[in-house]
Formats: structure tokens, C-alpha cells, sequence
């Protein structure tokens, strides 16, 4: 069998970060991680905040200057503020130049205007500088020099700050936030706040993302530690102080009576219960970590049906935009169907079981992916499928 469900491996880090009332940060919306559905936070870089831009929204680096739109901006009014060829700026960040521009979204610069100083509204003069660029002897001497002057001098110009400058990258067709993010190990909310990105997420062929810099500081501790056999003394037990009470003699219990068996073989359906979402010979089975679904030949273009009553709250693709839908069901329960192509219903809509949601995709071999999800977890779906 050919490897044709590479790209839904493993087909649900997916936005059931939103379906599941999680932080969108969590998961892999593209389903390129060979290890599993998500990577936990706790994992990508620190990253320091965006520096602060001038009144004019500069914020410029050594090698290029960036500028934050404010609430209202097209490309044109920041052309005319900064003395730019409209049709440059736009086209240099894949935009056309009467577009809104949301407020702290980023364009990138196609070449420098005047550099940030005191008079536009900058804490000092000159953009940030990498932090290999400083002399740490020179400043520790000005340092000590000015703590032993007995006499007043006038302040120096004060210089611009050591920052590392970010990478540039542009998008190309098929990226996504949570794919650049996880091309750089940042987090996508890092990467939302630096670049000014809507609550979706959403990018443009051609623009320019900068890429947040780690954050010098270590992060806090959030718990004490001591060294083995210096923590906290063991608590002396109650009974090598006070004799434990005597049980008291229980009261006879009666003896539950006996329940009956249910009719298993006339009622095999429960609320849990679902449905294939396509006849066929299962070609891949559950396995945690490596495959979070099954994977069910079918013929291609053959139905593709909802296991379960529930409702649509997810249509999305990823990166190789193959269309993944995701239906949420009581208790807390997704089903996930990938390898689709011809999506039936929309975002919204009420399903019932074995009612056509899409049809198989045509690949080599065809088949359908079939995940289910207690909240952000998956299970295996065999126990409930009937």
C-alpha cells in the first residue's frame, strides 16, 4: 500500500483546539508531526514581546524596518505617512493597497525611511542592534566610568537597544500559521502577536511574517526544589501520638439484591454507539501516537456518511488542502473525516447518523480516515463503532 495518507498523519492535532474550548497553540493543524497529534506549549522557545514602535509605527532592524498599521490603515494612508510608493509597499507584502489593514498588523519595508530617535517618538536613536554587535567591555567601562565622575557631564545620545533581529519569512502557497510556527519551534500565539495576526489565523500568499526572538530571561519557577534528603521533615503519622479509636461494631447490612441482566441481545444500541462512516476493510489500525484513527478502504467517490447524530464545527484543510470535517456528539465526543473531497454539509449544521456528509477522495489506494476525540484526546473508535 502506497503511503498516500502521509500528510494525515496524524489526522487530528486539528482545530479541535477550538472545538474543544482549547488554546488554538496546542495542536497541528497540519498534520505533519510523525510523533503525535499536538505539541505541548510547554516545549517551543520562550519568546520575548515585539518591540515598541515609534509614533510613526517603525520598528527598525539592521537589515530592514517593519511598520504597524493602526486601526483604519490601508496601505496607501502608510505610504503617504511614510513617503512610499503605494503600489511598492503593497506589492511587496502581497496585498493590494486599498485593503484594511487590521490594527498591529505588520508590513515589511521595501527599503528604509528615516531611523526611529527621540524626535519620532523612540526611547533612542538608530535600529535595534543583534546582540553580537555589543562591545560588552566598552559599556561595563562607560559604566564604571560614569560611577566614579565627580562632576556633572551632559548625557550621551542614548543608543539603541540590543535586540536580535527576527527572521523574515515569506508566506508561500499551503502555509499556515501553525506550520510556520512549528517550522521556527515558536508558538502560534507568539507568532499572532508579533505580526498582528486576526483571530483566524488566517495568511496571504506573499506576505511577510516576522519571526518572534527568544526571550533572554529564563522562565520563572514556578515550583521550589531542594536538594535530595534537604526538603521538607517527615510529618510525624497520628497513631505514634494518639492510639487509633477502636472500630465500632458495624450493624448487619442486608443483602443487595440481585440485578438483572440487561437484554444485551436485544438492545445492543447505546447513545455511544455509532456507525462506520464507510463500508470497508479497515488497511490501518488505531495506534496512540502513530495513528489516531483508522484508516477504511472504500471506493472512491462512494459516500462518506456521519457516524453519529451531532453537529458540524469544523471544515478545514491542511497543507496539502485536503479537506478535513469534524462533527461533535454528547459527551464531549468528535468524529473526524479526512481523505474527503466533495463536503456536503456546512459549518453549523445538524447531522444524523448515516446521513452523506462527503465522498471518498480519489487516491492510490482510496480510503477514509476516521478518528474520534474525547474532548483533545483520541481513542480507539473500534469499541464504539457497531
Amino acid at each position: 500500500m502506497r503511503a498516500s495518507n502521509r500528510s494525515l498523519r496524524p489526522v487530528l492535532g486539528l482545530s479541535l483546539t477550538v472545538l474543544a474550548g482549547c488554546n488554538t497553540t496546542g495542536f497541528d493543524l497540519d498534520f505533519r508531526n510523525p510523533g503525535g497529534p499536538g505539541t505541548s506549549e510547554a516545549v517551543r522557545t520562550q519568546t520575548a514581546p515585539r518591540p515598541r514602535a515609534d509614533d510613526r509605527g517603525i520598528i527598525s532592524y539592521p537589515n530592514y524596518q517593519v511598520v504597524v498599521a493602526r486601526g483604519g490603515d490601508t496601505v496607501s494612508a502608510i505610504s503617504r505617512r511614510l513617503g512610499l510608493n503605494a503600489e511598492t509597499l503593497a506589492r511587496h507584502n502581497g496585498i493590494s493597497p486599498d485593503v484594511p489593514l487590521r490594527a498591529g498588523e505588520i508590513l515589511v519595508l521595501p527599503r528604509r525611511v528615516a531611523e526611529p530617535s527621540p524626535a519620532t517618538g523612540a526611547p533612542s536613536t538608530g535600529p535595534l542592534r543583534p546582540n553580537e554587535e555589543v562591545d560588552i567591555t566598552t559599556l561595563a567601562g562607560e559604566a564604571i566610568q560614569r560611577a566614579e565622575s565627580t562632576s556633572p557631564k551632559p548625557s550621551p545620545t542614548p543608543r539603541a537597544p540590543a535586540r536580535a533581529e527576527p527572521v523574515r519569512h515569506k508566506v508561500e502557497r499551503g502555509e499556515t500559521a501553525y506550520s510556520i510556527a512549528r517550522l521556527y519551534n515558536v508558538t502560534v500565539r507568539s507568532l499572532g502577536e508579533w505580526n498582528g495576526l486576526g483571530p483566524d489565523m488566517a495568511l496571504r500568499e506573499g506576505q511577510y511574517l516576522i519571526i518572534p526572538v527568544a526571550s533572554e530571561a529564563p522562565p520563572p519557577r514556578t515550583a521550589n526544589t531542594s536538594r535530595p534528603g534537604a526538603g521538607s521533615a517527615t510529618p510525624t503519622p497520628p497513631s505514634a501520638t494518639a492510639p487509633l479509636p477502636r472500630d465500632e461494631a458495624k450493624t448487619a447490612e442486608k443483602p443487595a439484591a440481585p440485578v438483572a441482566s440487561p437484554g444485551l441481545s436485544s438492545e445492543k444500541t447505546t447513545s455511544t454507539r455509532m456507525g462506520f462512516p464507510v463500508k470497508g476493510k479497515i488497511i490501518r489500525a488505531y495506534q496512540k501516537g502513530k495513528n489516531e484513527g483508522i484508516d477504511i478502504a472504500a471506493s472512491a467517490g462512494g459516500p462518506v456518511v456521519a457516524a453519529a447524530d451531532g453537529a458540524v464545527v469544523a471544515i478545514t484543510r491542511n497543507t496539502d488542502q485536503v479537506p478535513i470535517l469534524v462533527v461533535r456528539h454528547p459527551d464531549n465526543l468528535l468524529s473526524v473525516y479526512a481523505n474527503i473531497q466533495d463536503i456536503a454539509v456546512q459549518k453549523g449544521d445538524s447531522v444524523k447518523r448515516g446521513q452523506t456528509i462527503a465522498k471518498v477522495r480519489a487516491t492510490d489506494p482510496a480510503f477514509v480516515h476516521f478518528e474520534l476525540r474525547k474532548g483533545i484526546d483520541s481513542v480507539d473508535p473500534m469499541p464504539y463503532l457497531q
